[in-house]
């Protein structure tokens, strides 16, 4: 059986259905000269349902739902779920611009049932280009047999998965990553020890719902990160505006490895702890310890070199290294949750097309400021896929639906949605009055300064 085999010609296949394909769907839908269809391998949408935990919430307000950004008028926006579902008034009087995860989670269910561009139950496996035709095949397995559609575009939006550091990799026994949290929660409270790794968002959730019930359930709780501290994500106003076009331009301006230098830099800007969650775990700890001491240990500039998993004994063996003072010891703990983020998902079936896709020194996906990712000068997309060509603004929710409003733009000849090309009040690099009389190489060997203010203010 095949589907879409006929003289159908699309005029994009978004590839993988996660928050940023999906508000792209939501942005085509009303569009009469967009033809457009998602396939993705799930049976619907999930998102991040292993950590959907009950008062966890995003780290960004609601307005960086699938379309707002782009279109504020839009019937897929994150306001009309509310409406629709009478939670509006209540959302409003709770004056929290942060929605809880799930309700993020419920919002793109809601939207992906109203779509009918979206095929379920779509494992692609190879896309191909047709010289003569100029279009793309796309194969789809299915448990009904393959199915082929073509298009014109290709949006890759398949997503992350979860990334676990060399040592830790491949490791025996019951050892799971936080993308798996609560189907194993009830589980690891039954073991005498637990050792969280990692330091970002995740590792924080995991270690506070893990340290509410230490003592009633009778476990040791360990968190080690080799961060120096536990950070806090920094999201004053003034950073806040390196999400901004222009500083996307800047960024990726720039030489390869001054923007590798900076994504090293930067990762406390999007990969730390909400400041809130940080007062909150002192808070619980301090709560804890007026009744007699708290069975956890907080371990920072520790590193796991080395894990094994002891059958006979029931528990891994870790070798930790102290990198401030370079010293090494061993640590017993029956349970691991390894919150240790993750990675882009590998593109395998776009092999066929190789030859078109261009590449930077080290291998990667050589980004485009747009986003294409073909040498055929915009055919092939990629969605959270560039953060090693386009900074922080990759992953960001906030910036979905303005990169979907560019791809939109470039499949279409058209501003369907308006972009704003400039937002901040600051500059990021040279300002216009010396870019013409700039002398000198260093600033492509070399970090740039941080972010100055601009003299005049406008947005």
């Amino acid at each position: 059986m095949t589907h879409d085999s006929d003289a159908r010609v699309h005029d994009l296949i978004g590839v993988g259905i996660g928050p940023f394909n999906l508000g792209l769907a939501c942005l085509t839908a009303p569009l009469d000269d967009v033809d457009a269809v998602f396939l993705d391998a799930a049976d619907g949408f999930a998102w991040h349902h292993g950590m959907m935990l009950d008062d966890a919430t995003i780290q960004v307000p609601f307005m960086a739902d699938l379309v707002t950004m782009a279109d504020p008028t839009s019937p897929f926006s994150f306001l009309a779920w509310l409406k629709e579902t009478g939670r509006l008034y209540p959302f409003y009087i709770r004056e929290d611009f942060h929605p809880l995860r799930s309700e993020y989670d419920a919002y793109c269910r809601w939207a992906a049932d109203r779509l009918d561009t979206l095929r379920w139950g779509r494992r692609v496996t190879a896309v191909e280009h047709d010289v003569t035709t100029d279009l793309f095949t796309v194969h789809a397995e299915t448990d009904q047999g393959p199915e082929t559609y073509r298009a014109r575009h290709v949006v890759v939006g398949i997503g992350t998965e979860p990334s676990v550091p060399a040592p830790l990799r491949g490791i025996e026994g019951p050892a799971i990553h936080s993308a798996a949290f609560l189907p194993n929660r009830d589980a690891l409270r039954t073991a005498r020890s637990i050792a969280v790794v990692g330091s970002g968002q995740s590792a924080a959730e995991v270690y506070r719902e893990l340290l509410e019930d230490v003592r009633r359930d009778g476990y040791r709780l360990d968190w080690i990160t080799r961060s120096p501290r536990f950070f806090p994500m920094e999201d004053t106003k003034l950073t806040l505006e390196m999400t901004s076009p222009e500083y996307t331009d800047h960024f990726h301006a720039l030489p390869e490895d001054v923007r590798d230098h900076l994504g090293r830099e930067q990762r406390g800007l999007y990969k730390g702890i909400s400041a809130d969650l940080v007062d909150e775990l002192y808070d619980q700890l301090y709560r804890l310890s007026a009744t007699g001491p708290v069975p956890t240990t907080l371990r920072t500039e520790t590193s796991v070199t080395d894990a094994v998993w002891l059958a006979d004994r029931g528990t891994y063996r870790l070798t930790l290294r102290h990198e401030q003072l370079g010293e090494t010891y061993e640590h017993e703990v029956e349970r691991l949750v390894l919150a240790t983020g993750y990675r882009p998902r590998s593109a395998g079936f776009l092999a066929p097309v190789e030859h078109l896709v261009a590449r930077d020194s080290r291998g990667r996906l050589a980004v485009a400021r747009d986003h294409h990712v073909d040498r055929l000068g915009g055919r092939i997309w990629v969605q959270n896929a560039e953060e090693h060509t386009h900074g922080l603004t990759a992953p960001d929710l906030g910036m979905g639906a303005w990169r979907n409003a560019s791809i939109i733009r470039s499949v279409t000849g058209r501003p369907v949605y308006g972009l704003e090309a400039r937002i901040a009040f600051q500059e990021f690099g040279l300002p216009a009055s010396a870019r013409s009389t700039a002398r000198g190489s260093t600033a492509a060997s070399a970090p740039p300064r941080r972010a100055a203010e601009r003299t005049e203010v406008s947005a």
